[in-house]
C-alpha cells in the first residue's frame, strides 16, 4: 500500500460501512412495525429493494456522479469513472483506500430512498416504486450528495465545500432530503382509504422497537464512521449520537406525557430517531452539552410535528415529513447556535461568539435542499402517476397489499387457528378448521 494508508482507519470505516448497511435492514423492521397487517411484507421488502437497485446503480454511474472531480460549479461531478473505472485498488482516499471509501458512501445512498417508504406505506406499486428509487437517486441524491458531501480545496460541492455549509453526516443530503421526497410524494400519491377515520395503529410494537434499535446501533457507523478515521473526531461523534438520541427519547417521552398522558414504546422509538436524525449533520461540530440541546429540542419539536398532517390534510402514514424533514432541519440549523470550532470544523455558532454567519450558511442548506428535492420528488411522483401508474387501486389497498403485490402474507392466521382446533381434539381436519373467536378478530383488524 502507498504511502499515508492506514490498518486500523480502513478496518474501522470498513465496520462502519457494514452497521450503516444493517441501518436499511433495522429501518425495514422499524416501518414493518408500524404499519398494519396487511402491508407488512410490502413495507419490508419496499426498504430491501433500495440495497438492490442503488448498489448496482452506484457502481455503474453513482459514485462518479456523487464524488468524482467537478463538471460544473460545484453542481455535479465528472464521468470519469463510469463504472468505477479507472479506481485502483490501492488508491487512497486521505488514509483509506478510495473503494471502502465508496463502499461507506454507497450505504448512505442506499438507506436515503428507503427512508421515503415511509410516507406512502399500504398503497404504492412496488414496481413503480423500484422505477421511483432508480431515476430518484440518479436526478436528486446523487447530485445533492455531491454538493454536500464532495470536498476539494475550495473546488468540490458548492454547499459544503465553496460555501461553508455543515453537514457532518447528512442532515440534508440525507434527511431533508427524504424527508421532503416524501411529503412531496404522499401528496401525488393522496390519502389512504379511512385516513383520520378507520384506526391504523401499528400492528407490531416489538418489530418498532426491534427495528429502533437496529438503526440506533447501526448510527454510530453514520455518525462516527464519517471521521473516516479512528480519530478523536470519531470519538466525538460517536458521544454525541449517544447523547442526543438519550435526549430525544426523554424530550419526546414528556411531551406526549403531557399531551396525551401516556408514555408509549412508539413514542420512545420514534423519539430515539429524532434524535439520531437531529445529531447527524451536527456531531462533528458540537459538544456533548450542545448535543443535549439538539436532543431535547428534537424531541419535543418534532413530537408535536407529527401532527401536522391531520390539521394540513396530507397523509404521510409513518411520520417521514416530521421525523427526518423536521428533525434534520432542526439539527442542521441549531449547528449555527451550537457549533464550538473546536470538534470537527472551525467554523462557530451564535452562542459560541461566532455571530449570525454560521446559522445563515446552514439555513440556505437546508432551503436549497428542500426546494431542489420537493421540486423534482414531485414532478418524478407524477410523471409515474401519469404513466404507469404509481397507485394501487382502492380495492387492492383494502383487501391488503402484501397478497396483490407480493403473493404473500407476513403472518399465516390460519394454522393458528388450525393449532387451536387440535388443542380442543377437534376432528376436521387442519386445513379446514374452524377458526377461534381470537382468530377471526385478528383478521378483522388485519383488514
Amino acid at each position: 500500500m502507498p504511502d499515508g494508508f492506514s490498518g486500523g482507519d480502513t478496518a474501522f470505516v470498513l465496520i462502519s460501512a457494514a452497521l450503516v448497511m444493517l441501518m436499511t435492514p433495522g429501518l425495514a423492521f422499524f416501518y414493518g412495525g408500524m404499519v398494519r397487517v396487511k402491508s407488512t411484507l410490502n413495507m419490508l421488502v419496499m426498504s430491501f429493494v433500495s440495497l438492490a437497485v442503488v448498489s448496482v446503480l452506484w457502481v455503474l454511474y453513482g459514485y462518479t456522479l456523487s464524488f468524482g472531480s467537478d463538471a460544473f460549479h460545484g453542481l455535479i461531478g465528472n464521468l470519469d469513472h463510469l463504472g468505477m473505472r479507472g479506481i485502483g485498488m490501492n488508491e487512497l482516499n486521505g488514509s483509506i483506500p478510495v473503494t471502502v471509501f465508496a463502499a461507506f458512501q454507497l450505504m448512505f445512498a442506499v438507506i436515503t430512498p428507503a427512508l421515503i417508504s415511509g410516507a406512502i406505506a399500504d398503497r404504492a406499486k412496488f414496481g413503480a416504486w423500484a422505477l421511483f428509487i432508480a431515476v430518484w437517486v440518479s436526478i436528486v441524491y446523487f447530485p445533492v450528495a455531491h454538493w454536500v458531501f464532495f470536498f476539494d480545496n475550495g473546488h468540490g460541492g458548492w454547499l459544503g465545500d465553496r460555501q461553508g455549509v455543515i453537514d457532518f453526516a447528512g442532515g440534508t443530503a440525507v434527511h431533508i432530503n427524504a424527508g421532503v421526497a416524501g411529503l412531496a410524494l404522499c401528496l401525488v400519491l393522496g390519502k389512504r382509504v379511512g385516513f383520520k377515520k378507520d384506526p391504523m395503529r401499528p400492528h407490531s410494537l416489538p418489530l418498532v422497537m426491534l427495528g429502533s434499535g437496529l438503526l440506533w446501533f447501526g448510527w454510530f457507523g453514520f455518525n462516527a464512521g464519517s471521521a473516516l478515521a479512528a480519530n478523536g473526531v470519531a470519538g466525538m461523534a460517536f458521544m454525541n449520537t449517544q447523547i442526543a438520541t438519550a435526549a430525544a427519547m426523554l424530550g419526546w417521552l414528556a411531551y406526549e406525557k403531557i399531551k396525551h398522558g401516556a408514555f408509549t414504546s412508539l413514542g420512545a422509538a420514534s423519539g430515539a430517531v429524532a434524535g439520531l436524525v437531529a445529531i447527524t449533520p451536527a456531531c462533528g461540530s458540537v459538544s456533548m452539552l450542545g448535543a443535549v440541546a439538539i436532543g431535547l429540542v428534537a424531541g419535543a419539536v418534532c413530537a408535536a410535528a407529527i401532527s401536522l398532517k391531520y390539521r394540513l390534510g396530507f397523509d404521510d402514514s409513518l411520520d417521514v415529513v416530521g421525523v427526518h424533514a423536521v428533525g434534520g432541519a432542526i439539527g442542521s440549523l441549531l449547528i449555527g447556535l451550537f457549533a464550538t470550532g473546536h470538534v470537527g470544523q472551525s467554523a462557530k455558532g451564535l452562542f459560541y461568539g461566532g455571530g449570525f454567519g454560521q446559522l445563515g450558511k446552514q439555513a440556505m442548506g437546508v432551503a436549497v435542499v428542500a426546494v431542489y428535492s420537493f421540486v423534482l420528488s414531485w414532478l418524478l411522483g407524477q410523471a409515474i402517476q401519469k404513466t404507469i401508474g404509481f397507485r394501487v387501486p382502492e380495492d387492492v389497498e383494502v383487501a391488503g397489499i402484501d397478497q396483490a403485490e407480493h403473493a404473500e402474507s407476513a403472518y399465516d392466521f390460519s394454522s393458528v387457528g388450525a393449532a387451536l382446533a387440535r388443542t380442543v381434539g377437534s376432528p376436521v381436519l387442519a386445513g379446514a378448521a374452524p377458526k377461534s373467536k381470537s382468530t377471526e378478530k385478528a383478521e378483522v383488524d388485519a383488514r
